[in-house]
């Protein structure tokens, strides 16, 4: 069984790498500490980008953009992120500035 990092923790990090790089990053919603799943949201003046986490095909972590390829609007990833948390309680959300629409944290994005 491969050994994962906990929720709460790995939020913590990508939330202190956002400060690290001078863009802003905050929790807006809270999840299961240990074993939830992650949302980030990325605003940029164009739009927003909703990434969640998945695996590619060889079971490494890696991160997908849940609203499509461009950019949307508030409404469009609110709705998104409502849709997941509806199917998963336990998810953390979690929204960076991000004006070029790249998470603040190394990211495979498939």
């Amino acid at each position: 069984m491969e050994a994962r990092v906990k929720a709460q923790l790995w939020v913590s990090m990508a939330i202190r790498m956002a400060d690290i790089a001078g863009r802003s990053g905050m929790v807006l919603r809270k999840g299961d500490p240990d074993s939830g799943g992650v949302l980030c949201v990325l605003m940029a003046r164009d739009g927003l980008c909703v990434l969640a986490q998945t695996r590619d095909g060889d079971g490494n972590p890696a991160w997908i953009k849940g609203t499509g390829p461009g950019p949307v609007d508030q409404q469009t990833a609110d709705a998104y992120v409502v849709r997941q948390v509806k199917r998963d309680p336990d998810l953390w959300v979690v929204e960076f500035e991000a004006p070029d629409l790249m998470p603040p944290f190394e990211a495979r994005i498939l």
